[in-house]
């Protein structure tokens, strides 16, 4: 079965053809970091522009990387949300009247389920695991029983995880996007000249908050402004924040593990390409006696791989059941349990 993914849910235009659920045979992103860079953020207006320009491209290029025929597909399996909306309609659109017109089976996928699966790409994991979903978007933690069978174990009630990474950033004078900075800012930088709080919430809560700490940094930052500078640098400063968000990160898994009774864990979305995320995570599973798996960076940030291979699992477990209609609608706010 060739799969044909097409995922818009933000600000990267991508599709992917995919052979029997395992075999890539093309992954085409097309991101819009040029386009929204110098606003220091997602201009959602913009965004959905730069779709409508890109989409056709690059499913042309998705195509002929992967040497097929759009006459080849078996299936078109496209992100329904959550998103920007109108980012999201273009692919749905999109994938809808390819549907149409070849008069093959469409399926819509949920874009978180799409980075929980994303591992499958790589490696074939024994169900069930803890998975952490952690992104630009979302900072979830889930339980995945099987395909199709997730439970929502605790997700963040103000900031995600990779939103206040951009904000910090911001906050130090860099340019979006912003994780991959204070990422490399922190490399030379010591995260014990301040120490940030850490918001673990009430006791047990499998919950995130890092809106707390946000404000924290923004606090330090105009401090040390008042002050005429101060031990720290920005490098002190990112490398203090980075620390702060990847303990909590780090620990809540081990305590879902526990909790749950597992000893799996998968750690994917577009901060699960940062680097000290991935050793502390890696880290202190080893020392609970945990496996650990993440995903490689490209198929960590938004990619069409992902939707290919969760709209591959969704219509396998029952054709007629999961084949959407063209009445498929996108969503910009939904939930995954």
């Amino acid at each position: 079965m060739l799969v044909l993914g097409l995922e818009t849910s933000c600000d990267d235009t991508a599709a992917a053809v995919l052979q029997d659920g395992k075999k890539l045979l093309s992954n085409i992103i097309n991101d819009q970091t040029r386009v929204h860079s110098r606003f220091g953020g997602i201009v959602p207006e913009l965004a959905g522009r730069s779709h409508v320009d890109q989409v056709q491209k690059v499913i042309r290029q998705s195509l002929e990387s992967a040497q097929v025929e759009l006459s080849q597909i078996d299936l078109i399996a496209v992100t329904v949300g959550p998103g920007l909306i109108g980012s999201l309609l273009v692919g749905v659109n999109a994938a809808k009247g390819i549907s149409y017109g070849l008069g093959i089976p469409l399926v819509g996928v949920n874009h978180l389920e799409g980075h929980l699966l994303a591992i499958f790409l790589q490696n074939q994991i024994e169900f069930p695991f803890i998975s952490l979903v952690v992104s630009g978007g979302h900072t979830d933690l889930y339980r995945v029983d099987n395909f199709g069978q997730y439970k929502n174990l605790g997700r963040t009630r103000d900031d995600a995880a990779g939103e206040s990474f951009d904000k910090v950033a911001k906050m130090l004078g860099q340019k979006y996007p912003g994780g991959p900075i204070i990422e490399k800012l922190a490399k030379d930088g010591d995260p014990g000249s301040h120490q940030f709080p850490r918001a673990y919430l009430e006791k047990g809560s499998l919950d995130f908050s890092f809106s707390g700490l946000k404000t924290s940094v923004k606090t330090y930052i105009n401090k040390k402004q008042n002050e005429n500078g101060g031990n720290s640098t920005i490098n002190d400063i990112a490398a203090g924040f980075q620390e702060a968000v990847v303990e909590v990160l780090s620990k809540k898994i081990i305590t879902a593990c526990v909790k749950e009774g597992l000893n799996r864990v998968v750690v994917t979305g577009g901060v699960a390409a940062n680097g000290a995320l991935r050793k502390a995570v890696a880290s202190e599973c080893e020392k609970a006696g945990f496996k650990s798996w993440f995903p490689d960076p490209v198929f960590c940030t938004d990619n069409a791989a992902m939707i290919a291979c969760a709209g591959y699992h969704k219509f396998k477990s029952s054709p007629e059941s999961e084949a959407d209609l063209l009445d498929l609608d996108a969503t910009a706010s939904l939930y995954l349990d």
